[in-house]
């Protein structure tokens, strides 16, 4: 592979939301390398702590389901709002497949927690590159149901769900970048 080819990848990947997807399904085989470049990412003393649970078909609806549920019992009664309600319950349908993104902490305590997260975003990242490669629209989201979904998404112990990542064809070009300058952000020490 050439340079060129890796910079137009990574300049190309964007989030890209639900509400874009336009439902063509994503064959298992696709979900499948894109979960095997995953579990490629660099990890400190190969602990390899990212898990995942793959939402296709019904399940979708099982998982807008629980974010609604999720949202309802953590919104005060008069800030609950039915369409917002309805909102969370129908995005994930919108989607593809959603993939929980979980971390399973190093049980021999070898390397800190940021780590391990640092790792799991590395291997979400080799996600979100394979899926573009694919053009395939993807989004990470992390809403505070994350932070109650252990027993929904069966998690064991030192397991934690750090976000849901949302896979979608669409019909629309993937928006354009913006960045800052890099020079903004470097110091050089010679």
């Amino acid at each position: 592979m050439k340079p060129e080819e890796i910079t137009g990848l990574i300049r190309m990947r964007r989030s890209v939301y639900p509400p874009a997807y336009n439902q063509k399904p994503i064959v298992r085989e696709v979900v499948e390398e894109i979960l095997e470049n995953a579990n490629w990412a660099p990890n400190h003393k190969h602990t390899e702590p990212w898990r995942f649970v793959v939402f296709q078909g019904a399940s979708l609806s099982e998982l807008g389901n629980f974010l609604a549920e999720d949202y309802r019992s953590q919104t005060p009664e008069d800030q609950f709002s039915e369409m917002q309600y309805k909102k969370v319950m129908n995005k994930p349908v919108k989607a593809a497949c959603v993939i929980a993104v979980c971390m399973q902490r190093d049980q021999a305590g070898k390397v800190s927690e940021w780590e391990e997260k640092a790792a799991v975003a590395c291997a979400v990242q080799n996600m979100w590159l394979t899926a573009t490669a694919y053009g395939i629209g993807a989004y990470w989201g992390t809403p505070g149901a994350i932070h109650r979904a252990k027993e929904f998404l069966d998690l064991g112990d030192g397991e934690q769900c750090l976000g849901f990542f949302f896979m979608g064809y669409t019909d629309d070009p993937f928006p354009e970048g913006k960045r800052g300058d890099i020079a903004e952000k470097v110091r050089w020490r010679n």
